[in-house]
């Protein structure tokens, strides 16, 4: 009996409790339409209309109103590259460094739709350039990828570090280098970007080119002092990722500069046993044997070019290994 009065002691009785309803009903639409002002703030900001962003915020509309994703009107005008929108939102209190759920701020969109008057508003405004999205992403590493040169070195003059890297291990030297912009490797090397750093796969600048048949990219790195022979952690070359790619002019660029065409991966695999294994054209396996390849070499199961050539039903490597002076 005890226990009940104490427990009624604390309930609000009958008439409080119509009173919070009440007080939630008539909230609700105060609430919506809020929340309505602030989506109209920023689509204004995605289209650029300046008059109706300024009546908004006058009105008192927060400025960093995200949307569910964390966005924010700031964010979408950079997206949209409006610099007289992003000039407005900032004047009006915009948080520079809000970020998103996914970690994006308004210097990294800037970074990645290649604005550099708002880039530099931003960082004269004080953006951070060390803050990462959440696959590890600065902006030096997202503008390297986008190839915007300009940016990349604005963001160098501001302090960004060419030797970070994101949770792949990938520094902005090797994100330009999946993408094959060769344009920015000598602002970063000269900034300090390290020619022989390593990704979580062992992978250098290089190697990543190679693999991905960036010629140009690679032909730069080499003269600007890439280890040619560098391997990776399965001790693959770049030479043999090209071949195992089907990359024919890559890998012919690479024999000219000096590549090693008899390099064994940890497996004892040859750039000549990857162009038989996968059925690459005999234009590739003819230039890796003019350059030097051996056929008597064997992998890790011992299986020669031939055997493998055979097993793969790859009739034509068999004839040019038949046909080819014996070693």
């Amino acid at each position: 009996m005890d226990d009940y009065r104490a427990y009624d002691k604390w309930m609000p009785n009958p008439a409080t409790i119509l009173l919070l309803a009440l007080a939630l009903v008539l909230h609700q639409p105060v609430w919506a339409e809020e929340k309505d002002l602030e989506t109209d703030l920023r689509l204004s900001a995605v289209i650029g209309d300046i008059e109706t962003i300024a009546t908004l915020l006058d009105q008192g509309v927060s400025v960093n109103a995200p949307n569910p994703f964390g966005k924010t009107a700031l964010m979408m005008a950079v997206e949209a590259e409006d610099l007289p929108t992003v000039s407005l939102l900032v004047s009006r209190g915009a948080d520079i460094n809000a970020r998103t759920v996914a970690g994006c701020t308004a210097l990294t969109f800037a970074a990645e739709v290649g604005h550099i008057d708002i880039s530099a508003l931003l960082l004269e405004r004080g953006a951070y350039v060390h803050d990462r999205t959440r696959a590890g992403w600065d902006a030096l590493m997202i503008a390297s990828r986008h190839g915007t040169t300009d940016i990349i070195e604005q963001l160098l003059f501001r302090g960004s570090d060419p030797k970070a890297a994101d949770r792949d291990g990938r520094t902005a030297l090797m994100q330009a280098a999946e993408k094959g912009k060769p344009a920015v490797i000598e602002p970063l090397v000269k900034a300090g970007a390290e020619l022989e750093s390593r990704d979580k796969n062992g992978a250098s600048a290089l190697l990543i080119a190679a693999d991905a048949g960036r010629l140009e990219f690679a032909r730069v790195l080499i003269d600007q002092g890439a280890d040619i022979n560098a391997r990776d952690a399965t001790g693959a070359t770049a030479l043999i990722l090209a071949t195992s790619q089907g990359h024919a002019e890559m890998a012919a660029r690479l024999l000219a500069l000096g590549a090693d065409p008899n390099a064994q991966d940890d497996d004892g695999v040859t750039a000549l046993m990857e162009a038989v294994a996968t059925a690459h054209n005999a234009l590739l396996i003819q230039t890796l044997l003019q350059a030097g390849a051996r056929t008597d070499l064997r992998d890790a199961q011992g299986r020669s070019v031939t055997d493998l050539a055979n097993q793969r039903g790859n009739d034509e490597a068999v004839g040019l290994f038949a046909a080819w002076p014996r070693q």
